[in-house]
This record gives structure tokens, sequence and C-alpha cells, in this order.
């Protein structure tokens, strides 16, 4: 199985993330450094904070350019949390920003219920779905993405609103929940994941 290498930009969960790996015996390495995305064979995007100042890091640490080629060489990659939402174009949480721009589309606001979202959601899957089933997953967000193209959406939930709960598109696969937070559940994504 193929070591996994975990970007880290300054900032995420990344303590969550390496414990569920080592739980499911996964080796892995955690890094900011180019040539260790140059050379991924498995790649992990873990994601908590603000859109402009994840994309203000990578751009200061030269890591931008690199990590679009990677995604699209076709290693396996996986996005969590903010993970999800720097794979598009704009945030309205960073205006001006550019996101890496991997899919079209941008990231919007809650504008109902309280916000951020906190707590279980369920999952509903679309036919687009090869890693998910229809469990309740744990959600921490104030943002979610809205795709031009439908068909990469593999689950939706609802918070007021449908909204994008992951996608799945060739090799790229990302998650607006949490799912090393999200129990038996989302160790069964991820296992699904690192199996690909």
């Amino acid at each position: 199985m193929a070591i996994i290498t975990i970007l880290d930009y300054g900032a995420g969960n990344l303590k969550s993330v390496t414990n569920i790996l080592e739980v499911l015996n996964c080796e892995y390495t955690v890094t900011d450094k180019k040539e260790d995305i140059i050379n991924a064979e498995k790649l992990i995007l873990p994601g908590q904070g603000h859109f402009g100042q994840f994309m203000e890091a990578l751009n200061k640490k030269d890591l931008s350019t690199c990590l679009v080629e990677k995604i699209k060489s076709g290693i396996p990659f996986l996005g969590i949390c903010l993970g999800i939402q720097v794979l598009f174009e704009e945030s309205e949480e960073a205006p001006g920003i550019k996101g890496l721009g991997i899919f079209k589309g941008k990231c919007v606001r809650f504008t109902q219920g309280k916000v951020p979202q906190i707590g279980w959601n369920k999952l509903q899957t679309t036919a687009n779905n090869s890693v998910l089933t229809e469990d309740y997953v744990y959600f921490v967000n104030s943002y979610h993405v809205v795709p031009e193209d439908k068909s990469i959406v593999s689950a939706y939930a609802s918070y007021n609103v449908d909204f994008v709960a992951s996608l799945e598109h060739k090799n790229i696969f990302a998650f607006q929940f949490h799912p090393e937070k999200s129990g038996k559940v989302g160790y069964g994504f991820l296992k699904n994941f690192m199996q690909l």
C-alpha cells in the first residue's frame, strides 16, 4: 500500500487525521515541502480555518501550482472540510482570493440557521458515489461548495437547504464533513479511500 502524504499548510486537523491513519495501520508522512508533494503517491489535504489564510499559506510556500499538477496527475486525492472548498475558484469567505480552481464554482455561506453548522447530519448519496453510505457524519462548517458541474457531487446533506457534502471525480474525493470525527462510519469511509 502506498505511503500517504498529508499536506501541512500550518493549520488544520492534522492530529485527528494522523490518529485515524494509525488506527487503520496506514503509513503516512506529514509535509509542507514541494518535493514531497511532487513525489506523493496518495495525498490528503485536511483543513480547518479560513479560505484566504489557507491559500496565502500555500502561495507563500510555493505549493499551489505543484499541488494542482499533482491532483490532476491522477493519484488518489482526498480533501477534508476546507480541503474541499479550496478545490474551487473562490469563496465568499475571502473575496478576491483565488482558490486552486480544480473545479468551476464557488463556496457560499449558509444564510439560514445557526452558523457554523456543528454536529451530526445525514448523507444523501448520489449515483456518482463509490466510497460513502447514507449514514450520519460530523460537520463543522459555515460555508459549502456550489459546483457548476453537479455530476461530480457524490452526496448531499440538508441544513435548512440541501448542500454538497462530498464530491467524487476520477481520482479526486472530497468531503465537507470530518470523517476522522465521524466514528466507525468515518473510519469506514477513510478505509475505502485507502484501498483505492
